[in-house]
């Protein structure tokens, strides 16, 4: 920080102080942490203790500033010599394990992370024994240094001042940006949407501009109206013509989508949505003020013109008032419903049932508007085309979802049954019927496994609304056991597949490597072959592995292999979180995302935020379906390497994958996954990795954060040792904290491999903060709409 910030937080500590402490100028720890605004932990304890110079359990403002004041202004060894004293407990002027496991532990619960006892006994160990450079069995100030030369990032976290030591949560200031919109990258970067922009701007002005001439002769209000009237005409049709999504995911294949804005028609639509809500106020007012103008030269009032039809106005039995009075207000309740505060709030039920209003409101636009069937037609009968094909599409065949598995974070992984005809590309969605949760409603989902996989479909699905909880909840519940001739037999039966499975499991790990655990159990899937039985289970062998792997949360399902239950009902339920089913749900799709356009880029950026890596878990594993299709083998060696050839199925010469999440339970959705991509990459290539991962837990204590020098020095040091990161089990290491964009893309641009394109899914806040980085950088941003 500047001195003018340092001089500002000081006098903001003052302030705090003194509104908190009392008549005698002093505050005890409890204050001193509602002044401070941090939370009850062993840091606010430590750094009370060493501000209270003189041991009387409270500080003056005096004592605080003298403090705060060598750690703004004091020298890096000044500031070392803090640091030790926060480790060294005892006082005593070293630090022993113990004191170490102290601290550790401290930043583990501050960053809301789970380790086993036992893996924090390593992470203790593996700091301990690195700086214990004598092999004393304590640490000293100088081993501290020197062992803090060897991570160059904290030694530059050093210098920071005091606020990153004892940082209130609002002290950050927003920076201030100059306007985006009038830079060059911007405009490049937006230019097909701005140019269709331009275009219905231009087309709604000219459709404006000549209802208005035609009706020269009614007054000036009725000149507006008719111009309103006319927009109405084209936007209501328009509005349709964007959410054609099986015209729009066919035209994606086309030279079309290089021209249109195709990826952005759900903006599109909602810009639409809003400028109708717009021309009908504008045109409701204007016929009030002509009703009033009417009314004062004719024998009818002005609620008769509003509400009645003895005025005549309109061509279907003067009705043409009374059906604009209710399409305004069906219209502004369509507009209401279908803001984010309603879809984001867990309501998505609201916004999908009100939106079905659009067949009244076409419906009354015919009886409103003499003309409107004129700009209806051809669309209308596209778009009722598109609903026959949907509902005959979701109909054939027999779709079920034959297993279910319940994972973090209130997320439920469905396996469907794949039917033959169905075919998607990496990325596509669908909207999914489950009558026995909801008959009538359709909700839209990514499909997270891979095109390559014939036989299952898989969705992953976050519990955030009505609909999706009753999902979650119907699969939680413990089934209803109905009495049967067979129930003890099969009941002995069941049991002792599982038990035999757990055994197989087990007895087949042939790695010796722990992988992160938390307190959620990991449930294995097993699989049952089309006739019933038991297949045999194993988890993929881990090469440089040490010691029993904990076996992964859907490593071993039906999907990967490719099998399927048998079409009977299965009651079996294998765990707490797994069971396999036979439910029947109907699928309407596949429909075309933005991230079609990822195998036409030499290097693609893919950005997950959360539940939001859905798209990209499909994506990846296509993307490794087809590298191992160019992997080449040398006949007389073990060597192997991945061909560097651009065909017209993938361009792609490097992917980089960034995972945010903001807890460690989070990880365990596609952990599996994720280190089955890992080994498929065990052996190095001629020019880098083509996959490279990266992973961000926001909860954690960041790095610039000093109450986290010591747990992420340990977790560096450990994974080197093990090869395998702590919190995940990846061999990539899990960054504290969020990405610092400027720096993840200034190393993506300076690795020239080829054109960037940067894919996003998640939380629309990190969108814009992602593509304002890419029109600096000229990245081609492109964005799933989540």
């Amino acid at each position: 920080m500047s001195l003018d910030e340092d001089a500002r937080w000081l006098e903001w500590v003052t302030k705090q102080f003194e509104s908190i402490a009392g008549d005698d100028k002093e505050i005890d720890i409890d204050e001193f942490k509602t002044a401070l605004k941090v939370k009850e932990s062993f840091f606010a304890e430590r750094f009370f203790a060493l501000f209270d110079s003189d041991g009387s359990s409270s500080i003056s403002l005096d004592e605080l500033l003298k403090a705060l004041d060598l750690l703004i202004h004091g020298s890096e060894t000044d500031k070392l010599k803090f640091l030790f004293q926060v480790y060294d407990v005892d006082g005593h002027g070293s630090i022993d394990p113990d004191e170490l496991r102290t601290v550790l532990k401290s930043c583990l619960r501050e960053s809301a992370i789970s380790l086993p006892e036992e893996k924090l006994d390593d992470l203790t160990l593996a700091l301990f024994e690195s700086a214990d450079k004598d092999n004393s069995g304590a640490i000293t100030f100088e081993e501290l240094k020197a062992e803090l030369e060897n991570f160059p990032e904290v030694m530059e976290n050093l210098t920071i001042s005091a606020a990153n030591w004892l940082k209130p949560p609002d002290l950050d200031e927003k920076k201030r940006h100059a306007p985006r919109y009038l830079t060059r990258a911007y405009w490049h970067n937006n230019s097909r949407k701005l140019l269709f922009l331009c275009l219905y701007a231009c087309l709604s002005l000219l459709l404006f501009i000549g209802a208005v001439l035609r009706h020269r002769e009614g007054g000036a209000w009725y000149m507006v109206a008719k111009g309103c009237g006319q927009c109405l005409n084209f936007n209501c049709t328009f509005v349709m013509v964007l959410m054609l999504r099986r015209c729009l995911t066919w035209l994606r294949a086309t030279w079309v989508v290089r021209v249109l804005p195709l990826d952005q028609n759900i903006l599109l639509h909602q810009i639409v949505g809003y400028a109708i809500l717009c021309y009908t106020l504008v045109h409701t007012t204007a016929h009030i003020f002509n009703f009033v103008q009417l009314s004062e030269s004719s024998e009818f009032s002005v609620w008769e013109y509003l509400l009645t039809t003895r005025p005549g106005i309109g061509w279907v039995k003067g009705t043409a008032s009374v059906t604009g009075v209710i399409l305004q207000i069906v219209i502004c309740l369509m507009v209401l419903c279908s803001s984010t505060f309603v879809r984001r709030s867990g309501h998505f039920e609201v916004f999908y049932w009100s939106h079905l209003s659009y067949v009244w409101v076409w419906s009354l636009l015919m009886v409103h508007c003499a003309n409107f069937w004129k700009w209806f037609v051809v669309p209308g009968l596209v778009f009722l085309l598109e609903k026959i094909v949907g509902i005959a599409v979701s109909r054939m065949g027999g779709l079920y979802i034959v297993e279910v598995n319940l994972l973090p974070s209130k997320v439920t992984h469905l396996v469907i049954k794949r039917p033959q005809f169905f075919h998607f590309k990496p990325g596509d969605y669908v909207y999914i019927n489950i009558p026995v949760i909801a008959k009538y409603e359709w909700h839209p989902f990514t499909i997270s496994s891979a095109p390559e996989e014939s036989e299952t479909l898989w969705l992953h699905i976050r519990s955030m609304g009505q609909w999706t909880n009753r999902l979650y909840e119907n699969f939680r519940q413990p089934e209803n056991h109905t009495v049967s001739p067979k129930r003890l037999a099969t009941s002995l039966r069941n049991h002792r597949q599982l038990m035999k499975a757990q055994e197989d499991l087990f007895s087949s790990t042939n790695c010796n490597g722990a992988v992160a655990s938390n307190e959620d159990d990991a449930i294995e899937l097993m699989m049952y072959r089309q006739s019933g039985s038991r297949a045999d289970v194993s988890p993929a062998s881990m090469s440089g592995c040490q010691g029993p792997v904990e076996p992964l949360r859907d490593e071993l399902g039906p999907a990967e292999r490719g099998e399927a239950p048998p079409l009977r009902e299965v009651s079996a339920k294998f765990g707490e979180n797994h069971r396999f089913c036979n439910i029947k749900c109907y699928v309407d799709g596949p429909y075309g995302t933005p991230t079609r356009q990822i195998f036409a880029s030499e290097h693609a950026v893919l950005i997950g935020a959360g539940i939001g890596i859905t798209p990209f878990a499909s994506i990846l594993q296509s993307i490794m379906y087809r590298y191992r299709r160019r992997k080449q083998n040398c006949p007389n060696c073990n060597y192997s390497w991945c061909e560097n050839i651009k065909d017209s199925d993938m361009k792609l010469r490097k992917v980089d994958f960034i995972w945010i999440n903001r807890d460690q339970k989070s990880f365990e959705w596609f952990v599996s996954l994720l280190t089955k991509l890992e080994m498929d990459q065990a052996d190095e290539e001629p020019e880098g990795r083509f996959l490279e991962m990266h992973m961000y837990m926001t909860s954690a204590l960041s790095k610039n954060d000093m109450k986290a020098i010591g747990l992420q020095m340990a977790l560096d040091l450990l994974a080197k040792k093990e090869k395998r990161d702590s919190i995940t089990g990846l061999r990539t290491r899990t960054q504290p904290g969020r990405p610092e964009w400027g720096k993840v893309f200034q190393k993506v641009s300076e690795e020239n491999k080829g054109k960037v394109h940067v894919f996003y899914c998640g939380a629309p806040a990190l969108a814009k903060v992602i593509k304002a980085q890419c029109e600096h950088f000229g990245f081609n941003f492109y964005k799933e709409n989540f």
